[in-house]
């Protein structure tokens, strides 16, 4: 038995930022943030949702999608590095509020790498007979530790949710290869520390990471699958910045129409960023059963990895 993907839900806050309201209260442009990121907005919680709220909201979307229900899932897994107290978890109470009774339920924190790292886990479960029906979320809301002073990072981030569901199946690929990796030396060029809870960052020596750590575990896993970059259907890279993303797609020769670009609508949501890509590409019709997909991030730690899936692989 392999671990596959089943369905898949996404959730944003109610309250949306776009370019203008950084003009207003930083030395920036419209120009400037497009040109350098991508990004034309964002969406922030507003401090009437919770990160929980739309944690539960993408849960029960994804559930709905696989065709099955809060009761059926054994474990619930929850990427975020911005819960909404620091105990207990997020996982616990996502699980009371979509149903999952007395379900296992735990917070990983792997920064922007941490769905793929939460998607290992899941598949873990799975194939070693422990859960039938795992759901892996990425929920972030970086509103609260963006510093809205620093040009070099408010601009960047936004909050938001998405989840899938992981169970068993006589498939043929299923989840795949995992390629997982991090580099603890590096951890001073992204954090946020524990007495001020800001982001920083080195910028430059992230962009130059992230493309080179990401291109490196997407080689690495389409080469333990045996696959090359011609045999993808998607490349469903963290949305950390338009340039970061194009630029390893272009090193790897990828095609524009096999990337999967999101950042432009909701910024850099972290370790939800992928899941929400995913259900933007499925809406748009780009994604479809059976196609054969690569997830890759990098973030804080430094972690960074890649896998190579199926998506709603038949049984």
């Amino acid at each position: 038995m392999k671990a596959g993907l089943f369905g898949v839900g996404t959730a944003l806050p109610v309250h949306r930022l776009d370019n203008d309201h950084w003009t207003q209260r930083l030395d920036t442009t419209v120009e400037w943030i497009v040109r350098r990121t991508g990004i034309h907005s964002r969406y922030w919680l507003n401090g009437k949702q919770t990160l929980a709220d739309i944690a539960v909201d993408a849960c029960n979307e994804a559930l709905a999608d696989a065709g099955r229900r809060g009761e059926d899932v054994d474990h619930v897994i929850v990427s975020t590095l911005t819960p909404d107290q620091l105990t207990p978890g997020l996982a616990p109470e996502v699980a009371r509020r979509i149903g999952a009774r007395e379900a296992g339920a735990i917070d990983v924190n792997a920064a922007c790498a941490g769905f793929i790292y939460a998607l290992d886990q899941a598949a873990a479960l799975v194939e070693s007979g422990r859960a039938n029906l795992v759901l892996v979320v990425g929920a972030e809301a970086l509103s609260r530790i963006v510093d809205s002073g620093d040009r070099g990072t408010a601009v960047l981030f936004g909050d938001g949710a998405g989840a899938v569901v992981v169970a068993g199946g006589e498939l043929e690929r299923g989840c795949g290869i995992f390629e997982l990796h991090s580099d603890g030396a590096h951890a001073d060029l992204l954090y946020a520390g524990r007495d001020e809870r800001l982001l920083r960052m080195e910028g430059r020596e992230v962009y130059r990471h992230a493309v080179t750590r990401m291109v490196e575990s997407t080689r690495a896993a389409l080469d333990r699958a045996g696959l090359t970059v011609d045999d993808l259907d998607l490349y469903v890279a963290h949305q950390a910045n338009a340039r970061i993303i194009e630029a390893a797609a272009a090193e790897l020769g990828l095609p524009r129409a096999k990337i999967a670009l999101d950042v432009s609508r909701v910024a850099n949501t972290s370790s939800a960023s992928i899941p929400l890509a995913l259900g933007d590409a499925v809406q748009d019709g780009r994604l479809k059963a059976g196609d054969t997909l690569l997830m890759t991030g990098m973030g804080a730690g430094l972690t960074w990895g890649s896998a190579v899936m199926s998506w709603t692989e038949a049984m």
